[in-house]
């Protein structure tokens, strides 16, 4: 959880550091991703005591899954946007930001229940 809350915080100091919509909107939704991934790994550790350690997207999400299908839908939203983030050379659009930011406060709100 530790690691999540790292992730979340530095995604909130981005935002807040912006100087508009569009300036570190990658690196925020990059930020976005992790914090939702490490949430997840909450998630699973707790439910299921283990947690995806491969590199395959759809066996993370699927691993989720079992323990909160909306989760899951969370966590794949985010992987979705992960290598546009992360690698991409354009600008994540603003409706994409707000899905990022919905899905990590989701995932971020359900791990600190558990």
């Amino acid at each position: 959880m530790q690691v999540a809350q790292q992730f979340f915080a530095a995604a909130e100091i981005v935002r807040e550091l912006a100087d508009d919509d569009e300036d570190l909107t990658n690196a925020y939704v990059t930020l976005c991703v992790h914090a939702g991934i490490a949430a997840a790994d909450v998630l699973c550790a707790a439910g299921r005591g283990e947690y995806a350690r491969g590199d395959s997207h759809h066996e993370a999400v699927a691993l989720v899954r079992t323990v909160d299908p909306e989760a899951a839908k969370d966590l794949s939203a985010l992987l979705s946007l992960k290598t546009m983030a992360g690698y991409g050379t354009t600008t994540i659009r603003s409706d994409r930001v707000r899905r990022a930011t919905r899905a990590m406060d989701s995932l971020m709100d359900i791990a600190r229940r558990v």
